[in-house]
C-alpha cells in the first residue's frame, strides 16, 4: 500500500514536469543500466562457472567430466524451472515475440531473473546454447515490468521492452548501433522519432555499462589485420550462398529435433535424453561445450590445434585436412548439441550457436579455397564474414549481422563483403524459409502480429465495445401489422427475430418488406415467421478480432448479428469497426 501512495505521488510530480517524450527518454535510461547490468552479471557467472568446472584439464587428453558435466546442468535448469520458475522460459526471443503479439507486452517479473539463473546452470555446465536469448528476455521483461508499474499504456509498455532488449544485446556485445537495430529487425518495433531515440538510450547505456565493468575484452574483440580485396567479391557470394544453406539445415534441423523431444512425455526422461546426448557429443567434441565463443576466438587467430584439445583427437592438430574434416563434423553436430541442450530442459538461445557455425562455415570455405591453391583468402575474415551470414540467415536479420559484426571488429574495414555476404544469405534462405526460427513456431500457431502491424491494430480493438444493441427485437409470431408499427418506431433498417428465451431466428429486413408493408390485408395473415431470412452468418461473443474480420471477409455482409450460446446480442457493423480501426491506427503509428 505505501509503495502505491509512493507511485501515485512520483505520477502526479511527473504530469506537473515533464511530457511523455521526456518521461519515456528517462525511463529508457533506467532500463539500459538495468539491462547493461544484467548482461555484465549474466556473462560472469557463466565464465566463472565455465571456468571452475574445467580449471586444470589436460589438453593432449579427453576428460570424462564432459560426460556428465551436461547431463548435471540439464538436471541443475530443470529443477529449477519445475518447482520454482514454475513456467517454460525458453527461447526468449519468442517469448517476447508473444508477449507483444498477445499478452499486451505482459512479461511476468519472475524472468527479471529467472533467466540469468537457469541459463548459467545451462551453459556453465556446458550447454551448447547462447546466453543472449536469456539476457535480451531479462531485458525485455525490466522493460515491461517498469512500464507496468508506471501504468504505461500498451505502446509505451512495448517500448521498454524494445529498449529491455536493445541494452541488453549492447551491454553483451558492446555494440550499441547492433543493440539498436537488433530490436528493430527482430522484434519489429515502428522506426519513428518517438522509438528511435529510446532505444539509442538504452542501447548506449547498456554497451558503457559493460564497457566500464568489464573492460574492452567482452566475449571476443579482433582486430582486422588483412583488408578487403575486390578481387575476393565472387568468395564472399559463394561463402553467402552457403551460409544461407547452412542457416536452412539449422532452422529445419532445430525444429525438428526439438519437436522430437517434445514428443516425449516425461520431463526426466527428456533431460536424461537430451544430457547424455549432449555429453556425449562434448566428450568427442569439446568445442560443443558452452556457447562456443573461445573456439571462434581459435579460428580467428589461426589457432586450429586449440579446437582439438581435451579430445580424442587431438592426434590430427597439425594435419591440415583432418582439422578440415574434424570442422565440418563440429558443425552438423553443433545443431544436434543446442537441440539437445534446449529440448533437454536447458535455457538458451541460439544466438551464439548462430555466430559459431557461422564462424566455423567461414573459416571452412576459406580453407578449403586455400587448400585448393586457386587464390588466397583471408581465413579470419571469412570466418568474421560467415558469422554475418549465418545470423543474416537464421535470424532474417541481415543488418544485426552487418553492424554486429563491424562493431565487434571496431571498424567497418569489411562493411562491403559484410553486406555482400549476409545480402546473398539471406536472399538464400528466404527463397525456402520465409520465417526466422525467432517466428516460425508463432507464425504456424498464427500468433505472430508483431510484423504486421494491421494485424497489431486489429488486436488491440476491442471489438465488442463496438455492438449495437438499440435494434428492435420481433418475435416470429408477430404479424405484419406488427412489424410495421416495430418500422415505425426504428431508426434501423435491420430487425433481429428471438424467440420467447432469446434465441436468435433469423433477421428481417426493411427492404424486403417494403413492398408490402403498406398493404393492410396482408396485416392480419402474414407473419414474421414468413418474413424473416438467416443471416449468413452469426459472430460469437467469444471470437479474436481477426475471427470478426474473417467473416465479414468470407460473407461480403456490412452488418452481423452477435450471439452468445445462440442467444441474441446484438449486431456489429463493419463501417464501425473501420471507423475504430482508423482511430487507433492513428494511435498506434504516431510519433
Amino acid at each position: 500500500m505505501e509503495r502505491l501512495k509512493i507511485i501515485r505521488r512520483f505520477l502526479v510530480w511527473r504530469f506537473k514536469h515533464l511530457n511523455q517524450r521526456q518521461f519515456l527518454y528517462i525511463l529508457s535510461f533506467i532500463v539500459g543500466i538495468l539491462s547493461g547490468l544484467a548482461a555484465v552479471l549474466l556473462k560472469n557467472t557463466i565464465h566463472y562457472t565455465h571456468l571452475l568446472l574445467t580449471k586444470g584439464f589436460d589438453v593432449e587428453s579427453e576428460s570424462l567430466w564432459y560426460l556428465a558435466y551436461p547431463l548435471i546442468g540439464i538436471f541443475l535448469t530443470v529443477l529449477f524451472v519445475r518447482y520454482f520458475v514454475k513456467e517454460n522460459i525458453s527461447h526468449g526471443v519468442a517469448r517476447i515475440l508473444y508477449a507483444i503479439s498477445k499478452k499486451n507486452s505482459i512479461i511476468k517479473s519472475h524472468n527479471n531473473y529467472s533467466s540469468i539463473l537457469a541459463s548459467t546452470l545451462t551453459i556453465g555446465f556446458g550447454g551448447s546454447v547462447g546466453a543472449e536469448a536469456p539476457i535480451v528476455l531479462t531485458g525485455a521483461s525490466i522493460g515491461s515490468a517498469i512500464g507496468r508499474l508506471l501504468k504505461l499504456n500498451y505502446k509505451s509498455v512495448t517500448l521498454l521492452v524494445g529498449c529491455g532488449a536493445a541494452g541488453a544485446i549492447a551491454g553483451i556485445f558492446k555494440a550499441p548501433i547492433a543493440g539498436l537495430v537488433f530490436t528493430l529487425e527482430v522484434l519489429m518495433l515502428d522506426l519513428t522519432i518517438t522509438s528511435i531515440i529510446p532505444l539509442l538510450i538504452s542501447s548506449v547505456t547498456g554497451a558503457t555499462i559493460a564497457y566500464f565493468l568489464m573492460g574492452k575484452g567482452v566475449l571476443f574483440s579482433y582486430v582486422i589485420l588483412e583488408p578487403f580485396e575486390l578481387v575476393n567479391i565472387p568468395f564472399f557470394i559463394l561463402l553467402g550462398i552457403i551460409s544461407g544453406l547452412v542457416s536452412l539445415y539449422f532452422t529445419k534441423a532445430t525444429i525438428r529435433i526439438e519437436s522430437w523431444f517434445k514428443n516425449i512425455n516425461s520431463p526426466y526422461h527428456r533431460l536424461f535424453i537430451g544430457g547424455t546426448i549432449l555429453g556425449l557429443l562434448i566428450f568427442i567434441f569439446p568445442p560443443l561445450f558452452g556457447e562456443g565463443y573461445d573456439t571462434i576466438s581459435s579460428l580467428l587467430n589461426g589457432n586450429t590445434s586449440e579446437l582439438v584439445e581435451n579430445s580424442l583427437f587431438y592426434f590430427i592438430h597439425d594435419n591440415y585436412w583432418m582439422i578440415l574434416g574434424y570442422l565440418a563434423l563440429v558443425l552438423i553436430l553443433k545443431v544436434v548439441a543446442m537441440a539437445a541442450t534446449t529440448g533437454g530442459g536447458g535455457v538458451g538461445g541460439i544466438f551464439a550457436p548462430a555466430l559459431f557455425m557461422g564462424g566455423i562455415t567461414g573459416f571452412f570455405t576459406a580453407r578449403l579455397i586455400n587448400g585448393l591453391n586457386w587464390i588466397q583468402v583471408s581465413e579470419s575474415n571469412f570466418a568474421l564474414v560467415g558469422m554475418a551470414g549465418l545470423m543474416a540467415g537464421v535470424m532474417h536479420a541481415p543488418l544485426t549481422a552487418i553492424f554486429l559484426i563491424a562493431e565487434i571488429t571496431g571498424g567497418y574495414g569489411l562493411l562491403i563483403p559484410l553486406i555482400i555476404t549476409s545480402t546473398f544469405s539471406f536472399i538464400t534462405i528466404i527463397y525456402f524459409e520465409p520465417h526466422s526460427i525467432y517466428t516460425k513456431r508463432l507464425a504456424k500457431r498464427g500468433e505472430l502480429i508483431t510484423h504486421h502491424k494491421d494485424r497489431t491494430v486489429l488486436r488491440l480493438m476491442n471489438w465488442k465495445k463496438e455492438i449495437e444493441k438499440d435494434l428492435i427485437k420481433i418475435h416470429p409470431e408477430e404479424t405484419l401489422g406488427e412489424l410495421v408499427k416495430n418500422i415505425s418506431r426504428s431508426k434501423r433498417n435491420i430487425f433481429p427475430v428471438v424467440d420467447d428465451e432469446g434465441v436468435l431466428q433469423g433477421v428481417v429486413l426493411l427492404d424486403n418488406v417494403r413492398e408490402i408493408m403498406f398493404n393492410s390485408d396482408m396485416y392480419d395473415s402474414t407473419y414474421v415467421r414468413d418474413l424473416m431470412i438467416t443471416p449468413p452468418d452469426q459472430i460469437s461473443i467469444g471470437d479474436t478480432m481477426e475471427m470478426v474480420m474473417k467473416r465479414f471477409e468470407e460473407t461480403g455482409a456490412w452488418n452481423l448479428p452477435v450471439t452468445e450460446n445462440g442467444k441474441y446480442i446484438g449486431f456489429i457493423s463493419k463501417s464501425k469497426i473501420f471507423t475504430a480501426y482508423r482511430k487507433l491506427l492513428i494511435q498506434v503509428s504516431e510519433d
